[in-house]
């Protein structure tokens, strides 16, 4: 066991590019992780990196070394686990990333029941709007609408990842709804900036009949986060273009109102991501299992859809 601790350091450490990063996922000290190397480097009687004060990098054996032990970490990691889990049931500390307003709004509501089922696993949940690498990162699961799928990753779909631009009925009443794209450019837009590049996106409507059309929303003001940009567009103070997850609260309790109902923006789809592994741990199977069941029962496939 000391030996697979040694060479988790080193597969981490060098995914990362450093020992303070492969640290940090690994929950250890940078000191910890260096000791580990240092003593699987004495135990292989060869040196796996080239240290200075700014850069680690792999020597040849190094690089070899993790050529033959990388894909098979995990596949050894997932068995230990799986043998040791409690009494034969799932068991084991689950990190999952997923956005922070969906995982409040959708993810946890479902952990009492989670728990109950599953009392030996241990949620380690990390909110985020930001893609991660379910890989370098040592993610068991993520939660994620519009993600392109990295290589060793699978998805399972959860619901459709729909747009609709929503006001205030205070704002409506002041400004005429308009009856079609064309009357967007008339009308105050609170936009929303990518948190992966750092743009606004330009989006284009959809409707039942497959036509397209531009938003052509004059910038009143732009936000990094749905949440932000929807509680201001229920202050009256323009037009937004928000996730139907984000805005169903909204929408229900009469603060914001559907504009162009008929048309959308189709981001695609919010899904939840985990490794491709024959040997996918148990912990993880039964939280993907369970979060796939819970929307097919709500029908919050359903509840999420704009059309």
């Amino acid at each position: 066991m000391e030996t697979m601790i040694s060479i988790e350091c080193f597969v981490r450490s060098a995914e990362a590019g450093s020992f303070s990063e492969a640290a940090r996922r690994l929950g250890l000290t940078p000191a910890a992780v260096g000791k580990n190397i240092a003593r699987l480097e004495a135990r292989l009687g060869v040196r796996l990196f080239q240290r200075s004060t700014r850069s680690l990098s792999l020597t040849e054996a190094g690089q070899q070394f993790l050529d033959e032990v990388g894909g098979s970490l995990s596949t050894i990691q997932n068995a230990v686990a799986n043998l040791a889990s409690a009494g034969g049931q799932p068991a084991g500390t689950l990190r999952v990333s997923m956005p922070t307003n969906f995982g409040r709004k959708y993810i946890v509501p479902m952990l009492g029941d989670f728990l109950q089922r599953y009392p030996a696993i241990s949620p380690d949940w990390a909110f985020d709007n930001r893609p991660v690498d379910l890989i370098a990162q040592s993610y068991d699961a993520a939660v994620g609408g519009g993600i392109d799928l990295s290589p060793g990753v699978v998805a399972r779909r959860l619901a459709p990842a729909h747009r609709i631009l929503v006001a205030s009925p205070a704002y409506l009443s002041e400004h005429p709804a308009p009856k079609s794209p064309a009357d967007l450019h008339e009308h105050d837009g609170i936009l929303i900036r990518s948190p992966q590049t750092g743009r606004i996106r330009p989006w284009a409507l959809v409707n039942r009949s497959k036509q397209q059309a531009p938003i052509t929303l004059r910038v009143r003001m732009t936000m990094s986060d749905p949440g932000a940009a929807c509680d201001a567009a229920a202050l009256g103070l323009g037009i937004a273009l928000i996730n139907c997850s984000e805005a169903l609260e909204h929408l229900e309790g009469g603060t914001l109102v559907r504009v162009l109902p008929g048309w959308h923006v189709d981001g695609g789809t919010v899904s939840i991501y985990y490794p491709a592994q024959k040997l996918l741990p148990a912990k993880t199977r039964a939280f993907v299992e369970f979060v796939v069941e819970r929307f097919r029962a709500e029908r919050l496939a359903q509840v999420l859809s704009a059309v």
